[in-house]
């Protein structure tokens, strides 16, 4: 079985080394567990129960895909992998894990790119206009039905073809208001009831009241700045902070979906090259796919299976595969499992639909799966030929940078270092759906005349009719959408999002 298993994983190729085969309840140096960096693009799993070391295996695979010149892109959910940015600190307990597997270990930062959805928290502000996210992620991120999600997208459909811009969620609230009071607008494309409107307004309330109103506007992010690799040839280490909005997790990871979806868009075919373009890390993965639509679960099983050909790996991080749909769980090619623990019945069902998911085994993997220390995992990946290699309990390597999050001030250099700071840090506001409609609403001032008019007669000068200026005021404020606007102004002041000017469409590259 060990020379099967040492075969299996001898690669004339170069690989990212995941540590050392376990035999006997030690690591064997000379047998080491790899993975083709060609085939990274076929997408991993990296799985495993609370502390048992997913966010080191995740560090590890980053870091040498960035000294092989890959770009990876992570979501830094509970604030660990900033310390990536740093260079790790040797103990004794470490060098003799790494002397025991065969690593030579040495500390080495990596190049990183910090990022904060709407700026919250620290790193470059990270946007997307309300277009480019479209109805089918935000009614995933608002948590709305399939009737409700279509109603949104016809929502959509009017706004483009109005030619009013949808940038942030004030021009959406604008424009459900304004088909509200104008139901001939739909007229011939169907229509929307005030009961889904009203849903669908209070949704998006509760949703700005939540500080999304921040992640939505301009200057949109550019994911062509994911793909930036240094100088000396090593690929950037982008990561998306998120401490600070772990607790809104459909968000979050509704955001990263969009990411991912405008790469696919946006990057054209490249086939399969002899390293991917970019590698994607989904932490937290459970939160992607929890109450997801039918419509949603489709985009992403789609998205996972073409966008290999764009050159361009996902990994999903989660606690068991069965957080994964099984159409896109059979999308991936790498697996790393960590520990499992099987303290109620829902545990040992977990177990045994886990084990379910592996290729033959020469392990009794339910019995594994409980035995493997921290760090320590049953890996099987493909091989060059595509081949899923065997099963192999691996002592997974140790992080190079730092294993805890980077010191605040390493963290605040990084983020005023960056030459991606100018282009993103200055919000800029431009006219969109809100104002537009607001401007249909609200008459533009006289302009003004030239030369008095002559008095018509010497008698003295009458006041203006009393009536004719209520009258005009209660045109103006009796309005929905005027009142609208004015709610809208009022709820969003000191909080709006600028924007860049650009068209109303997602900009081609």
């Amino acid at each position: 079985m060990i020379d099967d298993i040492i075969r299996g994983y001898t690669f004339d190729e170069p690989t990212i080394d995941l540590g050392a085969l376990v035999v006997d309840g030690e690591g064997r140096p000379d047998a080491q567990i790899r993975l083709p960096l060609r085939m990274l693009n076929r997408h991993g799993l990296v799985a495993g129960a609370t502390g048992t070391g997913k966010t080191k295996t995740l560090q590890v695979i980053a870091e040498q895909l960035s000294a092989a010149g890959v770009p990876v892109f992570l979501a830094d959910i509970k604030g660990d992998l900033s310390g990536m940015a740093q260079p790790g600190d040797p103990s004794d307990k470490l060098m003799r894990r790494t002397a025991g597997i065969g690593q030579i270990w040495s500390p080495q930062a990596c190049p990183t790119e910090f990022y904060a959805l709407g700026g919250i928290g620290d790193g470059i502000p990270l946007r997307a206009t309300m277009t480019a996210f479209g109805p089918t992620l935000l009614s995933k991120v608002l948590g709305l039905n399939d009737t409700q999600e279509s109603s949104l997208g016809l929502i959509f459909h009017f706004a483009d073809q109005a030619g009013l811009p949808l940038l942030d969620l004030k021009d959406l609230r604008a424009v459900i208001q304004y088909l509200l009071d104008n139901p001939d607008a739909l007229k011939g494309v169907g229509g929307l009831s005030k009961q889904t409107a009203g849903v669908i307004l209070r949704a998006l309330v509760n949703f700005a009241a939540e500080g999304a109103d921040q992640f939505f506007g301009e200057p949109e992010f550019d994911t062509a700045d994911l793909l930036r690799v240094m100088p000396d040839g090593r690929g950037m280490v982008s990561i998306l902070e998120l401490p600070a909005v772990q607790d809104r997790p459909a968000m979050f990871s509704t955001f990263l979906m969009w990411l991912l979806a405008d790469l696919f868009s946006e990057m054209p075919e490249v086939g399969d090259p002899d390293k991917p373009r970019l590698v994607f890390f989904f932490d937290e993965a459970h939160l992607l796919f929890s109450d997801a639509s039918k419509a949603f679960l489709r985009s992403i099983t789609q998205t996972v299976r073409l966008i290999r050909s764009k050159g361009i790996g996902v990994f999903f991080v989660t606690q068991t595969p069965k957080d994964v749909p099984a159409d896109v769980l059979a999308q991936l090619g790498a697996r790393v499992q960590h520990a499992l623990r099987a303290f109620t019945p829902q545990d040992a069902k977990a177990l045994k639909a886990t084990v379910s998911t592996f290729p033959n085994s020469s392990y009794d993997l339910e019995e594994v799966l409980t035995q493997l220390g921290i760090g320590e995992a049953v890996v099987t990946v493909l091989s060059e030929k595509g081949i899923p290699t065997p099963v192999a309990w691996t002592r997974m390597r140790a992080p190079r940078s730092r294993m805890a999050p980077a010191d605040a001030a390493v963290v605040q250099g990084v983020i005023a270092a960056s030459p991606l700071r100018p282009k993103y840090a200055q919000a800029i506001d431009r006219d969109s759906a809100y104002e537009i409609l607001a401007a249909k609403v609200v008459p533009p001032p006289p302009a003004p005349s030239q030369a008095p008019l002559p008095s018509p007669s010497p008698s003295p000068s009458r006041s203006p009719s009393p009536e004719a200026e209520p009258t005009l005021l209660e045109s103006v404020l009796g309005s929905s959408v005027f009142k609208s606007f004015a709610r809208s102004a009022a709820s969003s002041l000191g909080r709006e999002i600028s924007r860049s000017i650009f068209g109303t469409a997602r900009r081609r590259r």
